[in-house]
């Protein structure tokens, strides 16, 4: 608790030194128009602290709550936009980062353009899916799905071994549920947020000329009532011990037979591996079994829901509009709709994060206030350690382990020493914007599947500098502070 609550403050922290070159002002420790003194805060503290505040900031339509680290975010959207407004008025070199980021911001604010497309994007994905007729076709469909950024069925990605940090490995886990969570398929008491998923898989593909929509999102959600009634619970995600089964390739073309493992692999590029971490065993079994019984039609609609949803944010406002009103509205409670610009200038930010944070903490973060940052983290280091010294009822073996774990600590402050390089990335403005962030997704996913068997790079950072957030990974005993 005192950790999350150190991560908190530095958050903060940081969110203020990143202000510093605007001119300072003096404001008061606690401000007291930001309390109600009418209610005793033996009573109500929450009321007591923060009803000033909260009558101060209401709560707008489009948010579904609203709280200080809230506001940094909405200030950082601003000052975001502005360096794509400023760069948008320029004519940015083809193939520079500055010419990704402008096209991609235009095409989202160009709502002529993706209301005349429609779902025509979308048309080629769908034949391609409505083409397959055996297991093996379905296993290497869900492979180009996962190359392209859609997580059906399951999960694929390469991350730091568990047990060996230095090193890269494949691990595959549970997924595939449009909602997200089991229990929105398998309680009672959310039947009708399962209904208002069913209605919405129905409208989008019907918006995408699918034949007989409401038959297509019966048969996916089907699917998904599988799924989820196979997933590990929250409780048992928790039981890191249990999700670490490494299998090879062979282990796993013999332990899941009915899903055609091997053409899947094949499909992805993925070579046999020795070592393979299966995070959810009985999960990949009851699929399997699930593959093998049920009728290709079921499975090929279940693809083509997933396909259409994936794609709703990048298409014509009808399909935004549906996904809003199931996923914000209904699910989140959030009234309206984030402002066009908004969500026209979230996709570059998140497509080309670092090269936009490389702009961003020029303008915002000097590497005085990194500096800053550093030494202050230094020094509660130093603390800590003196902390472990003075601890009576930890034993000297016990007190070295510590300092020995204190003294590998890595801390990431502002922005990475090395920036990602996306030359590699193409997004063509004549294109549409459907098929550039298609192209964003898969590059992302190479980029991945890249580090397969490689020693893990311990420079590379897990959010983009601009982001007002913070994490401790545990597996490389690192913080960062963006």
């Amino acid at each position: 608790m005192k950790f999350k609550s150190f991560i908190l403050a530095a958050i903060a922290l940081c969110a203020t030194v990143a202000s510093c070159q605007e001119p300072a002002q003096k404001v008061p420790a606690i401000d007291l128009a930001n309390l109600d003194t009418e209610v005793s805060p033996g009573d109500d503290f929450y009321q007591y602290a923060t009803a000033g505040w909260q009558k101060s900031h209401p709560l707008g339509a489009e948010f579904a709550r609203f709280g200080t680290f809230d506001q940094l975010r909405e200030d950082n959207v601003e000052r975001i936009n502005d360096l794509f407004a400023s760069m948008s008025k320029l004519n940015p070199k083809s193939g520079s980062v500055e010419q990704k980021i402008v096209d991609l911001y235009k095409q989202g604010l160009d709502s002529l353009r993706l209301n005349t497309e429609g779902a025509e994007p979308l048309q080629k994905y769908i034949e391609q899916l409505s083409a397959i007729s055996d297991k093996e076709a379905f296993a290497r469909a869900i492979a180009a799905m996962h190359l392209n950024g859609g997580r059906v069925l399951f999960s694929t990605f390469v991350e730091s071994d568990l047990m060996d940090s230095d090193s890269q490995i494949l691990y595959l886990g549970q997924g595939g549920l449009g909602i997200g969570d089991r229990d929105y398929y398998l309680k009672s008491e959310n039947a009708a947020i399962k209904e208002g998923y069913r209605s919405f898989l129905s409208k989008i593909l019907g918006l995408a000329g699918v034949e007989e929509p409401d038959k297509v999102a019966a048969n996916a959600l089907a699917v998904e009532d599988y799924l989820a009634l196979n997933s590990w619970t929250r409780e048992q995600e928790r039981d890191i011990a249990k999700q670490y089964n490494p299998m090879s390739s062979k282990q796993i073309f013999d332990a899941f037979p009915g899903f055609d493992f091997a053409a899947f692999f094949d499909e992805a590029g993925i070579p046999e591996q020795d070592k393979i971490i299966v995070s959810e065993p009985s999960f990949f079994e009851a699929l399997s079994e699930y593959v093998a019984s049920t009728d290709v039609e079921v499975l090929r609609d279940y693809l083509t829901a997933h396909l259409v949803r994936g794609g709703c944010g990048a298409l014509s406002d009808d399909f935004y509009a549906a996904q809003f009103d199931f996923f914000s509205r209904q699910l989140s409670g959030i009234q309206e709709p984030k402002p066009r610009w908004k969500r026209a200038m979230a996709v570059p930010n998140g497509v080309l994060g670092e090269a936009v944070g490389q702009m961003y903490v020029k303008k915002y973060f000097p590497k005085k206030s990194k500096d800053q940052m550093l030494l202050l983290v230094k020094n509660l280091q130093k603390a800590w350690g003196e902390h472990i010294d003075a601890l009576d009822w930890m034993g000297d073996s016990t007190k070295m382990r510590a300092h020995e774990k204190l003294d590998h600590f890595t801390v990431k402050i502002g922005y990475p020493d090395k920036w990602k390089d996306y030359s590699a990335l193409q997004i063509d403005p004549a294109l549409s914007y459907y098929e550039n962030q298609r192209a964003a997704s898969r590059w992302f996913v190479q980029d991945n599947l890249s580090k397969l068997g490689k020693p893990t790079d311990k420079t590379e950072w897990g959010m983009s500098p601009q982001t007002v957030n913070a994490y401790y990974n545990p597996s490389t005993n690192e913080i960062c502070f963006p």
